[in-house]
């Protein structure tokens, strides 16, 4: 169990070599949580409704945003800025207007994945069981 880090390695273990898989699969800790953290920008409805938005539309103001989430301008303000500091979203300022654009590119296979998935049939409820081979 050559990746089995120092502290971890008097544990025992039941497949060994699957957990050196696992650990190598997991990687570098700190790239873990950078993903977990672009997760969690997608994890409020709010937010993921601008990101789909921005990505979809391309740039727009706050007041352009409220009224395609359905969100009041100051909650998409407070989004907007929870976003720009995360490095997700830019503000660009043309006279008195600014319009916010995604640059993080990273989340744009993510959000085209949410929105693929949006114009998927559903599952049906009532599906016929598969017979077993016999």
């Amino acid at each position: 169990m050559h990746l089995v880090p120092a502290d971890r390695a008097g544990h025992r273990t039941i497949d060994g070599h699957r957990v050196c898989e696992a650990i190598a699969a997991i990687g570098d800790t700190a790239h873990v949580r950078s993903w977990s953290e672009r997760f969690s920008l997608l994890a409020d409805p709010g937010r993921l409704a601008i990101l789909l938005a921005l990505h979809r539309a391309g740039p727009l103001a706050v007041t352009d945003l409220a009224v395609a989430t359905g969100m009041r301008d100051p909650a998409v303000s407070q989004a907007l800025r929870l976003l720009r500091t995360a490095g997700v979203v830019t503000g660009d300022k043309d006279g008195r207007v600014v319009r916010y654009r995604l640059v993080d590119d990273s989340m744009r296979p993510l959000l085209d994945e949410c929105a693929a998935a949006d114009h998927e049939e559903p599952a049906s409820d009532h599906e016929e069981p598969t017979a077993a081979a016999g």
